[in-house]
């Protein structure tokens, strides 16, 4: 179940970035978002917010370019997004102790469920608009 929500959870991030190419601004202002909220859900000091930062930052470059290249072959894309953890969470540790590193991935889900719902809301509002505009004319 949990190899499932994380798959789930690659797609979303994909997709949110997808959506966010139209303005690399608002995709810049997402990961600084993730990174932040990452950050303060982990309690890191200011010392190891800033060695964390580039490393998080690498990561998820890494993770949507992998995304990117195996997006065809999902069984490949799992195994190499795996790997990409993996290795990441080996970094990570070496910055923070290794039950926070472990729950990097776990944040990370919870941001990228947080903004799908705030998108999902968004788009009802908007369609709600839409609507009431169409029976005030």
């Amino acid at each position: 179940m949990k190899r499932i929500l994380l798959i789930l959870t690659l797609f979303v991030v994909t997709g949110l970035r997808s959506f966010a190419q139209d303005n690399d601004d608002r995709g810049d202002k997402l990961q600084e978002r993730m990174k932040e909220f990452i950050q303060k859900r982990l309690n890191l000091t200011k010392n190891e917010a800033e060695r964390f930062s580039p490393v998080f930052l690498r990561y998820i470059q890494d993770l949507r370019r992998t995304h990117k290249e195996n997006i065809a072959d999902r069984p490949i894309l799992q195994l190499k997004v795996a790997e990409l953890r993996v290795r990441y969470r080996n970094e990570f540790k070496e910055i923070i102790n290794e039950q926070r590193a472990n729950k990097v991935f776990e944040i990370q889900r919870e941001f990228q469920d947080k903004v799908k719902s705030e998108l999902i809301s968004r788009q009802r509002n908007e369609r709600l608009d839409r609507r009431t505009q169409a029976l005030d004319f």
